[in-house]
């Protein structure tokens, strides 16, 4: 069941980036949730999108300007190692509370309220009409790596701020694509080592039981294909109602983690 369910999202969400806005990371990391503790949930979800981002750096890559590569993701790497550092204590901090309704017992923690409040408002964000074209001056490219890496290595929201930050940049459309797939692949490089010497190796044995190595190859080929057969027969466009869709179940699924329900 659980690799139906995960190759299943990771099929459909890989093609879904091609043209509804959301990014892979954050419509996956919720399926992985519901197998994993949420901290690792994140980590795997983190190995599928480098191996996505390495696939599409074979299509884009060579288009990328390494000078604004360098200027936006050395500052994000660094960044994206203090919020997976940040998600590791969060993931330790005792609970905030248990609560009980019928006969299910509920456990609201900081880390799901974190995540929950993140998801909650980048969805808001991206279904905000306004917020969509929001865009910054080439000379805040540092600070969007900074403000883009600490997000990213905390939940793995990343993309959406990156966009925001690369998108006045001067560059083509294929060198914009490719500047921001190698910037990806570097902060997924970061946030996955700290990922890895914390609490990835701390909870293996959960993974390792749940057949989660397996899990994470199985949906990384989902989303390989996903992402070939969407670039193949999709056109590359914003669909409303799609978009309206996915950000509604991201609210959903937001506020049923502050809750304790996930």
């Amino acid at each position: 069941m659980s690799y139906l369910v995960i190759c299943s999202v990771a099929l459909a969400v890989s093609g879904l980036t091609l043209f509804s806005g959301f990014g892979l990371g954050t419509l996956l990391m919720p399926a992985f949730a519901l197998f994993f503790p949420l901290e690792v949930a994140v980590g795997a979800t983190a190995m599928v999108h480098l191996a996505n981002n390495l696939f599409k750096a074979a299509l884009f890559g060579k288009h990328a300007d390494l000078g604004i590569v360098l200027k936006f993701s050395l500052p994000a790497a660094l960044a994206a190692v203090l919020g997976a550092l940040l998600l590791n204590q969060l993931s330790g901090m005792a609970p905030i509370m248990h609560y009980s309704l019928g006969s299910r017992l509920f456990t609201i923690t900081w880390l799901k309220s974190a995540i929950g409040v993140l998801i909650m408002g980048f969805a808001l964000a991206e279904l905000w009409p306004g917020l969509k074209k929001l865009s910054f001056p080439p000379r805040f490219i540092p600070i969007g790596g900074i403000i883009s890496g600490f997000f990213g290595g905390l939940s793995g929201h990343q993309g959406a701020l990156r966009t925001a930050f690369l998108l006045r940049a001067g560059l083509s459309k294929e060198a914009l694509i490719g500047t921001m797939i190698l910037s990806a692949i570097i902060v997924d490089i970061s946030r996955i080592l700290v990922y890895g010497s914390t609490f990835v190796s701390r909870d293996l044995a959960v993974m390792r039981a749940a057949g989660g190595f397996g899990l994470v190859a199985a949906g990384t080929l989902a989303a390989f294909l996903g992402t070939f057969c969407a670039s193949r027969f999709l056109k590359k466009m914003t669909l409303h109602m799609v978009q309206t869709l996915v950000g509604g179940l991201l609210l959903l699924m937001a506020l049923a983690l502050g809750a304790g329900m996930l």
